[in-house]
């Protein structure tokens, strides 16, 4: 059983709405997905480079929001900041459709 967090998309969207800026949102998407459309403020990281960025650039004690293509994908970056000592880390159930679906703020060519 995975000891990561889940959030809704809903949740997060309304931390970002009330400016609690602690947290930060990574998309392990492809970068031409990220490029056509992603979360606002999001970073892209690939799920191959995600242990390694994540080690050099962001503190273990950060909250983070993980999204990717699909569940697993969510999952499994969620699982791999984990096991990197990263210990708030949350998937955003439903990615970025459910983001979509709650009319979160968007940044992309697609906007």
């Amino acid at each position: 059983m995975s000891s990561n967090l889940a959030t809704d998309a809903h949740e997060l969207k309304s931390r970002l709405e009330w400016g609690q800026p602690a947290f930060t949102i990574i998309d392990v998407r492809d970068r031409h997905s990220y490029n056509y459309v992603h979360i606002s403020g999001a970073i892209q990281i690939p799920l191959d480079d995600l242990e390694k960025r994540a080690t050099f650039s962001l503190h273990k004690e950060r909250h983070i929001y993980v999204y990717g293509e699909n569940e697993q994908q969510t999952t499994k970056a969620a699982q791999i900041l984990h096991n990197a000592g990263f210990n708030k880390v949350a998937e955003i159930k439903g990615g970025f459709i459910a983001w979509k679906t709650v009319g979160g703020a968007m940044e992309g060519l697609a906007v």
